[in-house]
């Protein structure tokens, strides 16, 4: 099945399993995915390359557990704001250290991040922080109990 990208670029089946076999293990090698679709090392390289040029691939990252890093709590805060604001605070959010990923939405929320603190006292002045910037409304964090799916 042939898939089109918002670019134009027109993913087959090879490519998209490439994606998919990243996505699962980013550490996935040439070898083994050229072995896998049946197709040459040098194949895979034109491919991936062809895929980070288009933006399909934007990059590589290990996925780690917070706790093992000493952040104990971790949240999923939706935050409303005036919406004059909304670029300006969704920028000033995601340079935060705390903010591990961010998102402008269309739901409940206007701002949706992920924050990591070390404890709950941390939370605790992250979250005063946000609720006295500038165009802030409202602050809804979700503190995450369990972690059942961090991958794509």
């Amino acid at each position: 099945m042939m898939r089109t990208t918002k670019t134009g670029l027109v993913l087959d089946e090879k490519d998209t399993a490439i994606v998919r076999m990243l996505m699962e293990n980013g550490r996935t090698t040439y070898r083994e995915m050229a072995e896998a679709l049946g197709i040459s090392d040098v194949a895979v390289r034109k491919r991936l390359a062809r895929l980070e040029r288009s933006g399909v691939i934007l990059g590589y990252t290990a996925v780690v557990d917070p706790k093992a890093l000493g952040f104990r709590v971790v949240s999923l805060t939706g935050v409303d704001v005036e919406p004059g604001d909304l670029i300006r605070l969704a920028r000033e959010l995601s340079s935060r250290d705390y903010v591990k990923a961010a998102w402008i939405t269309a739901g409940d929320h206007a701002i949706m991040l992920e924050i990591w603190a070390r404890d709950e006292e941390e939370m605790e002045r992250i979250l005063k922080e946000i609720e006295q910037m500038r165009g802030v409304t409202r602050v809804c964090p979700a503190v995450v109990t369990e972690t059942l799916k961090t991958r794509c």
